[in-house]
């Protein structure tokens, strides 16, 4: 694709089996043209019917699909001898000189091995589908006359991107890469506290591609997806629609729910360390039990941008109403594992006459970040919740002044 026979509007195909992967794919790509006209795909059988049935103007596609791999999808690309060539990137975590040789004789538009140098991939997508010096502003879209704040945000539940950033994670990694690359343990001294970051990285490491015990926590996840995938799917997410909140109301709400979400997941981490119970654990559990309240406010913002009116009072019943139904449905579509939302579920209440001491753990920390500084701790070490785990008092005030 030349710059003289750019077309207006371009179609592009993305097909990539990791749900994780596709979705930073149509990030940085709607990054580079927010009005490209875009089908995404997780099956190479699915992607060559999509051929048969559209004209696009770039394809991206990963070696490794199920169904039709994307070598194949390229060589029947290539067959068509469309004249001139139709820009093809594939991927693939294929970087041995034999993969490379084989792929060659296809032409593809660029061979791009995984973990994806996400710059790179920008200027590639750039140089396809803008002129030089071009540009491409998208406006917020209007919301549709009649539309009313409840069915706005029912409409949006399943569907929302999750929760604003809490940190800058340009910055964030940025200041963990080291001599010898990025440093994984700094990088999770900068993110943790980020309930967004935690969620994702988790998910994506519990995802199709990796096998094995289930992942719970943020280092974990890290170790699991390693630098270059952890890297690129944290830059990612700063790429996403509304990741910056800029209502002030929203702010303040937000604000209150990250501040609640980091000292219940402090006193769960270090009441578990008393405990000798798995602190990690507890702690990804505090810093996610608030992530749908989070993710609603982000839609708020939608809202907001489309021309909706906003209240305080709106604000806060809208958490009433639907904050817990955010949460219960991220938690779901992103398949985080059960034994973790259990413990996120125990944060709210203890159900039936068994409980884990970790779900105890959780249930006591929440209730202790919700106590002002002028409410005493007599109360809670008085709690069934205290009683079952045998923390009385004198370790109810150590854990609040450590």
């Amino acid at each position: 694709m030349s710059a003289v026979d750019l077309p207006a509007v371009p179609r592009v195909l993305i097909a990539e089996a990791d749900p994780w992967s596709r979705d930073l794919l149509k990030q940085v790509l709607l990054n580079v043209r927010c009005d490209a006209r875009l089908d995404v795909c997780a099956d190479g059988r699915q992607a060559a019917t999509l051929l048969r049935d559209k004209a696009y103007d770039l394809i991206v596609a990963d070696w490794e699909l199920p169904g039709i791999d994307g070598l194949s999808l390229l060589r029947n690309v290539r067959q068509q001898r469309r004249s001139p060539a139709l820009p093809f990137i594939l991927l693939s975590s294929r970087n041995d000189s034999a993969s490379v040789r084989e792929a060659l004789p296809l032409a593809p538009t660029a061979y791009l091995t995984k973990p994806l140098n996400m710059e790179g991939l920008t200027q590639r997508l750039q140089d396809l589908l803008l002129n030089e010096g071009e540009s491409v502003y998208c406006e917020v879209p209007r919301l549709a006359p009649g539309m009313t704040l409840p069915v706005f945000l029912e409409r949006r539940r399943d569907a929302c991107d999750g929760a604003p950033l809490w940190v800058d994670v340009k910055a964030a990694v940025q200041d963990s890469l080291g001599p010898e690359g990025l440093d994984l343990n700094r990088l999770e001294d900068r993110v943790r506290m980020d309930p967004q970051i935690t969620a994702v990285l988790i998910a994506a490491a519990n995802s199709a591609g990796n096998h094995g015990t289930p992942v719970q926590t943020l280092s974990a996840a890290l170790h699991t997806l390693l630098a270059g995938q952890s890297m690129n799917l944290i830059l990612g997410l700063a790429l996403k629609h509304n990741v910056v909140l800029g209502d002030p109301g929203l702010v303040a709400y937000a604000e209150r729910h990250w501040q609640l979400s980091q000292d219940t997941a402090d006193f769960a981490r270090r009441l578990a360390r008393m405990l000798e119970l798995d602190h990690e654990r507890c702690y990804s559990a505090g810093i996610l039990h608030r992530l749908g309240d989070l993710a609603l406010l982000r839609c708020l913002e939608d809202w907001r941008q489309g021309g909706g009116a906003l209240d305080d009072e709106a604000i806060g019943e809208s958490l009433h109403a639907l904050g817990a139904a955010y949460g219960s449905s991220l938690r779901t579509r992103w398949r985080l594992p059960l034994e973790l939302r259990q413990l996120i579920a125990a944060v709210y209440s203890l159900e039936g006459g068994v409980y884990s001491r970790e779900a105890l753990v959780m249930n006591l920390a929440a209730q202790m970040a919700r106590l002002t500084e002028h409410e005493g701790l007599e109360a809670l070490a008085g709690s069934k919740t205290a009683r079952l785990l045998k923390v009385g008092l004198s370790e109810l005030m150590r854990l609040r002044k450590a």
